[in-house]
């Protein structure tokens, strides 16, 4: 890649730009990256993808998509990932008591990892009831250029097997 970035006004200046920066920069050659790779701007690439629930197992793939679409356009992609609670599961017992919170700790979190690792722009992959919005609220409050991505319906499970200790109600 020859295009030079201009890094005077994005975030990412702070961990990449000048000699004071040189510790920071240590991490980022720790972690594989040529010099090149760190005067790219950085993207975050934020993932809710988990085993928890269905509508999650399929986002770090798509995120890993997304990943090498950043990396290919000049962009240094940063993946990171956000917890997520499904109400799905968590209802009717004393889960339902994370349920709805866990979208401000998402918010949270994805806000703290961008600000933390001066992200210069975010794509965010969710599929959730409570990880959509808290992914759409970490991007309105960090006001960086943002992409959100919906990971999509949730598959249904297997029918050539009985669901339930046996029975045939399927």
């Amino acid at each position: 890649m020859t295009h030079q970035f201009d890094k005077s006004t994005l975030p990412s200046r702070h961990v990449s730009v000048g000699p004071e920066r040189a510790p920071h920069r240590s991490y980022y050659y720790a972690m594989g990256l040529s010099e090149e790779q760190i005067a790219r701007p950085f993207v975050g690439v934020v993932s809710a993808g988990n085993d928890s629930a269905p509508c999650n197992t399929a986002l770090d793939h798509q995120a890993d998509v997304a990943r090498r679409g950043v990396d290919e356009a000049g962009g240094l992609s940063r993946r990171f990932n956000t917890i997520t609670v499904t109400d799905g599961i968590a209802m009717g017992h004393q889960g339902m008591k994370s349920s709805l919170v866990s979208r401000e700790v998402i918010a949270d979190s994805v806000e703290v990892s961008v600000r933390g690792h001066c992200y210069d722009a975010l794509v965010g992959f969710a599929g959730c009831d409570k990880s959509l919005p808290g992914m759409m609220m970490a991007m309105l409050r960090l006001n960086v250029p943002s992409i959100f991505v919906y990971g999509g319906s949730i598959f249904a499970g297997p029918l050539s097997e009985p669901r339930c200790h046996g029975c045939r109600c399927v």
